[in-house]
């Protein structure tokens, strides 16, 4: 998943705040997701264990890397996935996978107060003022990528076909080999009411994974 759903399933609406323990509680509890959410947004920055000192990570940006891995290692996994990539396969070939997480940002963006009770915008402005309130603990690319996202408004342009299409280009300039993401928008334009099912199917099966799995962490920690 991309940027949206990593964002949203770090959040104290996903798991209620007896899962973090009794003793976390006001400015600590907020403390805690605050490093949940630092955590799963730089997770892909992060290599190899994350508690290895040279990272540098407090114990909740650890627990939120870890978060970030087993969405993707479930989203990787998942059926409805696959049945997407094969769809963009013939366009995208091994980059159908960065088209399947915007596509279905898109779709989390645009269905967002149904499934989830927030309001995007709200999310969006609150999750930015997070990242821009604890740049300190971002990563350099992190940190770059935090400030054209921000400027460019990426998360609630993702509700738009127009915020993913941009979205796609800015990924298929930085790709290594040709990738076809530069046109993708085509076949989420083609398969929109089909991709629009498998996310439907998906999504829910992931919160409840993500859910199991941060209590799990937090029983432990």
């Amino acid at each position: 998943m991309n940027i949206l759903a990593h964002g949203y399933l770090s959040g104290p609406r996903l798991v209620g705040p007896r899962s973090v323990g009794p003793r976390l509680v006001g400015s600590r509890l907020e403390n805690h997701y605050t490093g949940l959410l630092i955590g799963n947004f730089i997770g892909d920055f992060i290599k190899g264990d994350p508690a290895n000192p040279r990272h540098n990570l407090l114990a909740d940006e650890i627990m939120g890397v870890r978060v970030h891995r087993a969405i993707d290692s479930f989203t990787d996994a998942h059926p409805d996935v696959a049945a997407v990539r094969e769809l963009l396969h013939p366009r995208c070939h091994k980059y159908a996978g960065a088209a399947v997480d915007i596509f279905f940002d898109h779709f989390l963006a645009a269905n967002f107060m149904q499934l989830t009770g927030e309001s995007l915008t709200e999310f969006v402005q609150n999750f930015y003022r997070t990242l821009q309130e604890n740049q300190n603990r971002l990563p350099p690319g992190a940190a770059r990528m935090t400030d054209y996202m921000i400027r460019q408004d990426w998360l609630t342009n993702y509700q738009f076909t127009e915020g993913v299409d941009r979205s796609l280009k800015g990924v298929a300039r930085r790709t290594a080999f040709p990738s076809g993401l530069d046109t993708a928008i085509l076949d989420l334009e083609r398969y929109y009411d089909e991709i629009g099912m498998h996310f439907t199917e998906f999504w829910p099966t992931l919160v409840e994974h993500i859910q199991q799995t941060r209590y799990a962490f937090a029983s432990r920690s």
